[in-house]
């Protein structure tokens, strides 16, 4: 899938608020905040559920990455998520 698609994708959700569960909320993450090396992909099937996690990691900027936010948007619809939230900005790795 196009980069610009699947960023447009993820944004439309993102700004749908939320919606009930199931719930997917993605946070990027680096050493700085300017290059987010990898994400964190969390869902919860319904409030109180325990959280399931998947990391992806980049090379290079995972915000910018064809491969990684084509996963993002196929785990948001495999999963059937009805709310998206993006954590703001880069989250600093200890």
């Amino acid at each position: 899938m196009n980069l610009e698609k699947s960023k447009k994708r993820i944004a439309k959700r993102v700004k749908m608020s939320h919606q009930g569960y199931p719930e997917i909320t993605i946070e990027y993450f680096g050493v700085d905040s300017n290059c987010a090396n990898g994400v964190s992909v969390k869902f919860c099937q319904e409030e109180g559920a325990e959280i399931q996690e998947q990391r992806l990691a980049s090379a290079g900027d995972a915000r910018e990455d064809e491969v990684i936010q084509s996963a993002i948007v196929k785990i948001i619809e495999r999963s059937e998520a009805k709310s998206v939230v993006q954590v703001e900005g880069v989250s600093s790795v200890s």
